[in-house]
């Protein structure tokens, strides 16, 4: 029973104590987004050079962002990558670690044996993807319609510096879409066959301070950023450490094909088919008891209701979209199940009980 945590953890009180304790200087690069940095830290107060992810192109990571990105830094001698940012910024950091000479298809094709060549400091700035903790960069390939992963122990960061300061200027909705995509990595890895002791007691204690948070937040009335973001941030990375060991599943694998077609971030796409997901799970008979005894006793209520009380509160913390509303219809549900069965096996076989492709695209269709 294996069980890992790689990169070294710290918390920082904030982004200028972070800099002043690394001594960032020459030789070190940040990349990130202008929106992310200008409220933190003046850029003539940052003592290295900066990269910001936009002005090579918007939305999630793709091929022709990340390309344009690492031809920019060709002949450079960087020897630590800084990312502060969300899972975008960060997925693209990681695969700065090769240095130069190297094109996305040949990182793709040869991350695995590639050489790590710089450090990796990553600084996640939402609280959601657990990107700081795993070995995992994810690039949509825009001429596949899908997003593929490299999982190498290469990607893995040497630090993770958490700041829990750097979430306040988060817009309400992006706070609620990460960190309910760190819940869904927190129950995805909790009935995973891979699943174990260590795993679910990471995966478990995210479970308790996301959804402890929004019972704050529904308790109030209101929907407005929590006053203390420490909770969910370390809720993040526990989940990530959870699903770096445990792996995520189907609801993941579902959501990329979402993401290629429509450009929905990643966590309103996983959002999307979450509770169908889960329901498909239990029609076929899969035992998820682990997740279904840990809600039952983080929402104090009984296994009949846990789902219904579930899905209530993710509806006050964030209203969920339908399918429908990007004009899916069941031809396209039938090519997005395809191209799960096709581009999503590291993730599909990490679910509970096996699902066909019929049935993946029975979810979909419910989703409309």
């Amino acid at each position: 029973m294996g069980f890992l945590v790689k990169p070294r953890i710290e918390l920082y009180e904030s982004l200028k104590d972070f800099i002043k304790e690394k001594e960032l200087g020459k030789g070190d690069l940040i990349i990130t987004n202008e929106y992310v940095l200008k409220p933190q830290i003046d850029k003539a107060d940052v003592p290295c050079d900066v990269m910001y992810q936009e002005k090579y192109g918007q939305g999630e990571p793709n091929e022709e962002m990340v390309g344009a990105m690492l031809r920019e830094t060709q002949g450079k001698s960087y020897k630590r990558i800084i990312p502060i940012g969300g899972g975008t910024v960060i997925d693209i950091s990681k695969l700065f670690v090769y240095g130069d000479g190297y094109d996305l298809e040949e990182i793709y094709a040869q991350g695995s044996v590639l050489e790590k060549k710089r450090e990796l400091i990553a600084v996640p700035t939402t609280c959601g993807t657990g990107s700081e903790v795993t070995n995992i960069a994810i690039v949509e390939f825009k001429a596949k319609q899908s997003k593929y992963g490299l999982a190498v122990s290469q990607l893995f960061a040497d630090e993770a510096a958490l700041i829990p300061s750097m979430l306040n200027t988060l817009p309400f909705d992006v706070f609620a879409a990460s960190s309910i995509d760190a819940l869904i990595h927190a129950m995805e890895s909790h009935v995973s066959p891979k699943a174990n002791e260590f795993s679910r007691i990471f995966g478990r204690t995210a479970m308790e301070k996301i959804l402890g948070g929004y019972r704050k937040l529904r308790e109030s009335g209101e929907r407005k950023m929590p006053e203390d973001m420490k909770d969910f941030m370390i809720a993040s990375t526990m989940a990530g450490i959870a699903f770096l060991n445990a792996g995520c599943a189907a609801v993941h694998a579902l959501s990329f094909p979402l993401g290629a077609n429509y450009h929905v971030p990643h966590g309103s796409a996983c959002y999307i088919v979450f509770e169908e997901t889960f329901k498909m799970y239990k029609e076929l008979g899969a035992d998820i008891s682990p997740a279904e005894d840990a809600l039952a006793e983080i929402l104090k209520c009984d296994k009949d209701k846990i789902w219904s009380e579930l899905f209530d509160l993710l509806g006050f913390i964030l209203p969920r979209q339908k399918l429908g509303e990007f004009g899916t219809d069941e031809a396209k549900c039938d090519e997005m199940a395809a191209s799960a069965i096709e581009n999503q096996q590291r993730l599909l076989k990490n679910n509970p009980v096996e699902l066909s492709q019929q049935q993946i695209k029975t979810i979909y269709i419910r989703c409309i």
